[in-house]
Protein backbone atom coordinates (compact mmCIF):
# COMPACT_ATOMS: atom_id res chain seq x y z
CA UNK A 1 0.00 0.00 0.00
CA UNK A 2 1.31 3.46 -0.77
CA UNK A 3 -1.15 6.41 0.50
CA UNK A 4 -2.97 6.87 3.83
CA UNK A 5 -6.18 6.10 2.53
CA UNK A 6 -5.33 2.48 1.96
CA UNK A 7 -4.47 1.65 5.18
CA UNK A 8 -8.35 2.88 6.13
CA UNK A 9 -9.64 0.92 4.11
CA UNK A 10 -13.20 -0.30 5.57
CA UNK A 11 -13.55 -3.48 3.82
CA UNK A 12 -10.20 -4.35 5.14
CA UNK A 13 -10.99 -3.37 8.43
CA UNK A 14 -14.12 -5.62 8.59
CA UNK A 15 -11.93 -8.65 7.10
CA UNK A 16 -9.41 -7.70 10.47
CA UNK A 17 -11.95 -7.72 12.37
CA UNK A 18 -13.52 -11.20 11.33
CA UNK A 19 -10.43 -12.49 12.12
CA UNK A 20 -10.01 -10.96 15.33
CA UNK A 21 -13.11 -12.61 16.27
CA UNK A 22 -12.07 -15.83 14.93
CA UNK A 23 -8.68 -15.90 16.64
CA UNK A 24 -10.10 -15.01 20.41
CA UNK A 25 -12.02 -17.89 20.25
CA UNK A 26 -8.80 -20.14 20.66
CA UNK A 27 -7.48 -17.79 23.32
CA UNK A 28 -8.33 -18.42 27.14
CA UNK A 29 -9.90 -15.26 28.35
CA UNK A 30 -9.55 -14.56 32.07
CA UNK A 31 -12.58 -15.29 34.18
CA UNK A 32 -12.65 -11.82 36.09
CA UNK A 33 -11.99 -9.69 33.41
CA UNK A 34 -11.50 -9.15 29.69
CA UNK A 35 -8.26 -9.41 27.57
CA UNK A 36 -5.76 -6.46 28.81
CA UNK A 37 -3.95 -5.43 25.84
CA UNK A 38 -1.60 -2.43 26.37
CA UNK A 39 -0.58 0.42 23.32
CA UNK A 40 2.27 1.87 24.73
CA UNK A 41 2.27 4.96 22.97
CA UNK A 42 -0.23 7.99 23.50
CA UNK A 43 -0.45 8.24 19.45
CA UNK A 44 -1.50 4.64 19.49
CA UNK A 45 -4.14 5.59 21.82
CA UNK A 46 -6.00 8.65 20.03
CA UNK A 47 -5.58 6.44 16.91
CA UNK A 48 -7.96 4.02 18.74
CA UNK A 49 -10.54 6.67 19.93
CA UNK A 50 -10.58 8.48 16.51
CA UNK A 51 -11.16 5.08 14.53
CA UNK A 52 -13.93 4.19 17.41
CA UNK A 53 -11.28 0.58 17.41
CA UNK A 54 -12.45 -0.16 21.13
CA UNK A 55 -16.33 0.11 20.00
CA UNK A 56 -15.41 -2.36 17.07
CA UNK A 57 -13.86 -5.17 18.96
CA UNK A 58 -15.21 -7.56 21.14
CA UNK A 59 -16.12 -6.51 24.44
CA UNK A 60 -13.87 -9.55 25.57
CA UNK A 61 -10.67 -7.11 24.84
CA UNK A 62 -10.21 -3.96 26.50
CA UNK A 63 -7.31 -1.69 25.45
CA UNK A 64 -4.95 -0.43 27.93
CA UNK A 65 -2.90 2.78 27.78
CA UNK A 66 0.62 2.71 28.50
CA UNK A 67 3.29 5.27 29.50
CA UNK A 68 4.52 6.05 26.34
CA UNK A 69 4.01 9.66 26.28
CA UNK A 70 6.72 11.58 27.51
CA UNK A 71 4.90 15.05 28.76
CA UNK A 72 2.17 12.69 30.28
CA UNK A 73 4.70 11.59 32.81
CA UNK A 74 6.36 14.76 33.31
CA UNK A 75 7.31 15.32 37.01
CA UNK A 76 5.71 18.33 39.03
CA UNK A 77 8.73 18.76 40.13
CA UNK A 78 10.64 19.28 36.48
CA UNK A 79 8.09 21.83 35.52
CA UNK A 80 8.90 24.02 38.82
CA UNK A 81 12.74 23.60 37.78
CA UNK A 82 11.57 24.91 34.24
CA UNK A 83 9.63 27.63 35.67
CA UNK A 84 12.54 28.74 38.00
CA UNK A 85 14.80 29.36 35.01
CA UNK A 86 12.61 30.72 32.57
CA UNK A 87 11.87 33.43 35.24
CA UNK A 88 15.50 34.47 35.39
CA UNK A 89 16.49 37.60 34.09
CA UNK A 90 17.69 37.32 30.86
CA UNK A 91 16.66 33.68 29.91
CA UNK A 92 14.41 33.14 26.64
CA UNK A 93 13.13 29.97 27.42
CA UNK A 94 12.17 27.66 24.48
CA UNK A 95 10.01 24.12 24.30
CA UNK A 96 6.82 22.44 22.57
CA UNK A 97 3.53 23.24 22.97
CA UNK A 98 2.16 20.77 25.06
CA UNK A 99 5.01 21.25 27.97
CA UNK A 100 3.99 24.84 27.89
CA UNK A 101 0.55 23.74 29.94
CA UNK A 102 2.27 20.97 32.09
CA UNK A 103 0.98 22.03 36.21
CA UNK A 104 3.86 22.04 38.55
CA UNK A 105 3.32 23.18 41.99
CA UNK A 106 4.15 26.99 41.07
CA UNK A 107 1.94 27.09 37.96
CA UNK A 108 2.71 26.06 34.13
CA UNK A 109 5.20 27.68 32.12
CA UNK A 110 1.92 29.28 29.92
CA UNK A 111 1.47 30.89 33.72
CA UNK A 112 4.49 32.08 33.98
CA UNK A 113 4.97 33.32 30.38
CA UNK A 114 1.59 35.32 31.54
CA UNK A 115 3.62 37.11 34.63
CA UNK A 116 6.13 38.50 32.50
CA UNK A 117 8.62 35.36 31.78
CA UNK A 118 9.86 35.29 28.29
CA UNK A 119 8.51 31.80 27.24
CA UNK A 120 8.52 30.64 23.50
CA UNK A 121 7.36 27.76 21.98
CA UNK A 122 9.70 26.16 19.09
CA UNK A 123 9.25 23.48 16.64
CA UNK A 124 12.06 22.07 17.06
CA UNK A 125 15.52 22.53 19.14
CA UNK A 126 17.09 24.03 15.98
CA UNK A 127 14.62 26.66 16.22
CA UNK A 128 16.12 27.96 19.98
CA UNK A 129 19.57 26.96 18.76
CA UNK A 130 18.50 30.00 15.66
CA UNK A 131 17.05 32.50 18.31
CA UNK A 132 20.10 32.07 20.22
CA UNK A 133 21.98 33.43 17.57
CA UNK A 134 20.30 36.32 16.67
CA UNK A 135 19.82 37.09 20.50
CA UNK A 136 23.72 37.06 21.90
CA UNK A 137 22.85 39.35 24.94
CA UNK A 138 20.60 36.62 26.02
CA UNK A 139 20.32 33.00 27.59
CA UNK A 140 18.66 30.32 25.58
CA UNK A 141 17.27 27.77 26.97
CA UNK A 142 15.46 24.57 25.49
CA UNK A 143 13.12 22.29 27.38
CA UNK A 144 14.65 18.76 26.32
CA UNK A 145 11.97 15.91 26.48
CA UNK A 146 10.86 12.95 24.94
CA UNK A 147 11.43 9.43 24.55
CA UNK A 148 14.40 8.16 22.36
CA UNK A 149 12.16 9.44 19.55
CA UNK A 150 12.88 13.01 19.90
CA UNK A 151 16.93 12.50 21.41
CA UNK A 152 18.54 12.16 17.84
CA UNK A 153 17.25 15.54 17.22
CA UNK A 154 18.36 17.64 20.91
CA UNK A 155 21.72 15.40 20.31
CA UNK A 156 22.01 17.15 16.98
CA UNK A 157 21.28 20.48 18.24
CA UNK A 158 24.13 20.37 20.52
CA UNK A 159 26.51 19.02 17.93
CA UNK A 160 25.56 21.72 15.92
CA UNK A 161 25.97 24.45 18.90
CA UNK A 162 29.26 23.07 18.82
CA UNK A 163 30.24 23.36 15.43
CA UNK A 164 28.89 26.92 15.51
CA UNK A 165 30.86 27.80 18.82
CA UNK A 166 26.94 29.42 19.92
CA UNK A 167 27.95 29.73 24.00
CA UNK A 168 24.38 31.57 24.83
CA UNK A 169 22.38 28.50 24.21
CA UNK A 170 21.75 25.19 26.59
CA UNK A 171 19.07 22.50 27.53
CA UNK A 172 17.42 21.14 30.71
CA UNK A 173 17.46 17.27 29.34
CA UNK A 174 14.43 15.64 30.41
CA UNK A 175 14.88 12.80 27.67
CA UNK A 176 13.75 9.40 29.46
CA UNK A 177 14.12 5.79 27.83
CA UNK A 178 10.91 3.22 26.90
CA UNK A 179 13.08 0.11 27.86
CA UNK A 180 13.46 0.60 31.87
CA UNK A 181 9.86 1.71 31.61
CA UNK A 182 8.33 -1.32 30.15
CA UNK A 183 10.46 -3.44 33.18
CA UNK A 184 9.15 -1.36 35.90
CA UNK A 185 5.74 -1.80 34.49
CA UNK A 186 6.13 -5.41 34.54
CA UNK A 187 7.38 -5.93 37.71
CA UNK A 188 4.69 -4.28 38.91
CA UNK A 189 2.25 -6.82 40.60
CA UNK A 190 -0.76 -4.86 40.01
CA UNK A 191 -0.44 -4.75 36.78
CA UNK A 192 -2.44 -7.30 34.49
CA UNK A 193 -1.22 -7.12 30.77
CA UNK A 194 -1.96 -10.00 28.48
CA UNK A 195 0.30 -8.65 25.76
CA UNK A 196 1.70 -5.33 24.00
CA UNK A 197 1.29 -2.81 20.86
CA UNK A 198 4.74 -1.64 21.03
CA UNK A 199 5.33 1.92 20.10
CA UNK A 200 6.42 2.95 16.29
CA UNK A 201 8.17 5.93 16.84
CA UNK A 202 10.49 5.16 19.42
CA UNK A 203 11.56 1.40 17.51
CA UNK A 204 12.39 3.50 14.52
CA UNK A 205 14.84 4.52 16.70
CA UNK A 206 16.25 1.70 18.64
CA UNK A 207 14.80 -0.78 16.72
CA UNK A 208 12.70 -4.13 18.27
CA UNK A 209 15.72 -6.38 20.14
CA UNK A 210 15.62 -4.52 23.51
CA UNK A 211 12.15 -5.46 23.42
CA UNK A 212 12.95 -9.48 23.78
CA UNK A 213 12.99 -9.63 28.05
CA UNK A 214 8.79 -8.86 27.29
CA UNK A 215 8.47 -12.49 25.64
CA UNK A 216 11.64 -14.64 27.34
CA UNK A 217 10.79 -13.05 30.84
CA UNK A 218 7.37 -12.36 30.95
CA UNK A 219 6.13 -14.23 28.45
CA UNK A 220 3.83 -11.99 27.19
CA UNK A 221 3.57 -11.21 23.32
CA UNK A 222 4.61 -7.46 21.90
CA UNK A 223 3.82 -6.05 18.29
CA UNK A 224 5.59 -3.06 17.06
CA UNK A 225 2.69 -1.27 15.29
CA UNK A 226 1.85 1.05 12.52
CA UNK A 227 -0.83 4.69 13.76
CA UNK A 228 -3.71 3.90 11.10
CA UNK A 229 -6.78 1.67 11.95
CA UNK A 230 -5.48 -0.86 10.04
CA UNK A 231 -2.09 -0.84 11.35
CA UNK A 232 -3.37 -1.43 14.98
CA UNK A 233 -6.16 -4.27 14.07
CA UNK A 234 -3.90 -6.29 12.17
CA UNK A 235 -1.14 -5.77 15.11
CA UNK A 236 -3.99 -6.95 17.80
CA UNK A 237 -4.68 -9.72 15.44
CA UNK A 238 -0.99 -10.79 15.44
CA UNK A 239 -1.19 -10.15 19.22
CA UNK A 240 -4.04 -12.68 19.46
CA UNK A 241 -2.62 -14.83 17.15
CA UNK A 242 0.81 -15.86 19.53
CA UNK A 243 -2.10 -15.88 22.55
CA UNK A 244 -3.71 -18.54 20.42
CA UNK A 245 -0.86 -20.15 19.27
CA UNK A 246 0.38 -20.83 23.13
CA UNK A 247 3.95 -18.50 22.27
CA UNK A 248 5.22 -15.19 23.06
CA UNK A 249 8.06 -13.17 20.57
CA UNK A 250 8.65 -9.72 19.20
CA UNK A 251 7.35 -9.47 16.45
CA UNK A 252 7.11 -5.64 13.60
CA UNK A 253 4.21 -4.74 11.87
CA UNK A 254 5.24 -1.38 11.30
CA UNK A 255 8.37 -3.22 8.65
CA UNK A 256 7.95 -0.76 6.64
CA UNK A 257 9.02 2.00 8.72
CA UNK A 258 10.91 0.51 11.64
CA UNK A 259 13.71 -0.82 10.87
CA UNK A 260 15.09 -4.48 13.02
CA UNK A 261 18.01 -2.82 14.73
CA UNK A 262 17.13 0.80 14.36
CA UNK A 263 18.47 4.07 13.14
CA UNK A 264 22.19 3.70 13.18
CA UNK A 265 23.36 6.87 12.83
CA UNK A 266 20.51 8.32 15.19
CA UNK A 267 21.75 5.95 18.04
CA UNK A 268 25.15 7.05 17.22
CA UNK A 269 24.23 10.55 17.92
CA UNK A 270 22.92 10.05 21.02
CA UNK A 271 25.86 8.08 22.26
CA UNK A 272 27.84 10.82 21.36
CA UNK A 273 26.06 13.22 23.35
CA UNK A 274 24.05 11.73 26.26
CA UNK A 275 24.73 9.09 28.75
CA UNK A 276 22.56 6.83 31.06
CA UNK A 277 21.05 8.63 34.41
CA UNK A 278 21.14 6.67 37.38
CA UNK A 279 17.77 7.11 37.83
CA UNK A 280 14.71 9.18 36.57
CA UNK A 281 11.80 10.95 38.11
CA UNK A 282 8.43 9.89 36.13
CA UNK A 283 5.06 11.33 37.61
CA UNK A 284 2.41 8.81 38.63
CA UNK A 285 5.58 6.61 38.82
CA UNK A 286 8.19 7.75 40.80
CA UNK A 287 11.64 7.45 40.86
CA UNK A 288 12.63 4.13 38.05
CA UNK A 289 16.83 3.34 38.05
CA UNK A 290 18.46 4.37 34.33
CA UNK A 291 15.41 5.39 32.80
CA UNK A 292 16.57 8.57 31.44
CA UNK A 293 20.43 10.77 30.17
CA UNK A 294 21.96 13.33 31.21
CA UNK A 295 24.87 15.15 29.39
CA UNK A 296 28.20 13.89 28.99
CA UNK A 297 31.06 15.38 30.73
CA UNK A 298 32.81 16.85 27.58
CA UNK A 299 28.82 18.62 26.92
CA UNK A 300 28.40 20.31 30.21
CA UNK A 301 28.29 23.65 28.84
CA UNK A 302 24.85 23.07 27.22
CA UNK A 303 23.51 22.10 30.14
CA UNK A 304 21.19 24.30 31.64
CA UNK A 305 21.17 22.17 35.50
CA UNK A 306 24.86 22.85 35.71
CA UNK A 307 24.95 26.47 33.90
CA UNK A 308 22.50 27.60 36.65
CA UNK A 309 23.39 25.51 39.33
CA UNK A 310 19.25 23.90 39.82
CA UNK A 311 19.00 21.44 42.49
CA UNK A 312 15.88 18.94 40.97
CA UNK A 313 12.51 20.21 43.07
CA UNK A 314 10.91 16.72 44.23
CA UNK A 315 7.43 17.46 44.00
CA UNK A 316 4.24 14.78 44.85
CA UNK A 317 1.45 15.05 43.00
CA UNK A 318 -1.93 16.14 43.95
CA UNK A 319 -3.57 13.41 46.04
CA UNK A 320 -6.32 13.52 44.28
CA UNK A 321 -4.81 13.07 40.83
CA UNK A 322 -4.34 9.45 39.55
CA UNK A 323 -2.51 9.54 36.51
CA UNK A 324 -0.21 7.13 37.76
CA UNK A 325 -2.44 4.37 37.98
CA UNK A 326 -3.74 5.04 34.22
CA UNK A 327 -0.48 4.77 33.10
CA UNK A 328 0.20 1.57 34.81
CA UNK A 329 -3.28 0.60 33.03
CA UNK A 330 -4.91 0.03 36.58
CA UNK A 331 -7.46 2.39 36.32
CA UNK A 332 -9.65 3.77 33.43
CA UNK A 333 -9.43 7.93 33.18
CA UNK A 334 -13.19 7.95 34.33
CA UNK A 335 -12.25 6.15 37.02
CA UNK A 336 -10.13 8.85 38.91
CA UNK A 337 -11.80 11.32 41.03
CA UNK A 338 -10.53 14.40 39.17
CA UNK A 339 -11.81 13.23 35.95
CA UNK A 340 -13.83 15.98 34.38
CA UNK A 341 -14.15 18.01 37.54
CA UNK A 342 -11.02 19.47 39.04
CA UNK A 343 -9.36 18.49 36.16
CA UNK A 344 -10.23 19.19 32.43
CA UNK A 345 -8.49 20.07 29.54
CA UNK A 346 -9.09 23.69 30.64
CA UNK A 347 -7.66 23.35 34.18
CA UNK A 348 -5.77 20.26 34.30
CA UNK A 349 -4.67 18.85 37.70
CA UNK A 350 -2.37 15.99 35.53
CA UNK A 351 -0.30 15.85 32.55
CA UNK A 352 -2.47 12.91 31.33
CA UNK A 353 -5.25 15.74 30.93
CA UNK A 354 -3.04 18.01 29.05
CA UNK A 355 -0.90 16.22 26.19
CA UNK A 356 -2.24 15.84 22.35
CA UNK A 357 -1.13 12.20 23.54
CA UNK A 358 -2.63 11.76 27.11
CA UNK A 359 -5.07 9.09 27.91
CA UNK A 360 -7.23 11.37 29.85
CA UNK A 361 -7.25 14.44 27.22
CA UNK A 362 -8.40 11.44 24.61
CA UNK A 363 -11.51 10.26 26.87
CA UNK A 364 -12.57 14.22 27.36
CA UNK A 365 -11.92 14.96 23.68
CA UNK A 366 -14.29 12.06 22.42
CA UNK A 367 -16.70 12.38 25.68
CA UNK A 368 -17.20 15.79 24.10
CA UNK A 369 -18.08 14.23 20.83
CA UNK A 370 -20.81 11.56 22.43
CA UNK A 371 -18.12 8.69 21.39
CA UNK A 372 -18.40 6.05 23.65
CA UNK A 373 -14.81 4.98 25.20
Amino acid sequence: MKYADEFRDPEKARALIDAIGLTLKRVTIPDDRPLHIMEVCGGHTHSIFRYGLQRMVPDTIEFVHGPGCPVCVLPMGRVDDCVTIAETDGVIFTTFGDAMRVPGSKGSLLQARAGGADVRMVYSPLDALTLAEKNPDSEVVFFALGFETTMPSTALTVLEAKRRGVSNFSMICQHITIIPTLKALLDDPQAQIDGFIGPGHVSMVIGNRGYDFIPTEHNKPFVVAGFEPLDLLQSLLMVLTQLAEGRATVENQYARIVPEDGNAEAMRAIAEVYEEREHCDWRGLGNIEASGVRFRKEYHRYDAELKFGLVQAQVPDPAICQCGDVVRGIIKPTQCAAYGRQCTPQTPLGALMVSSEGACAAYHQFDAAGIDH
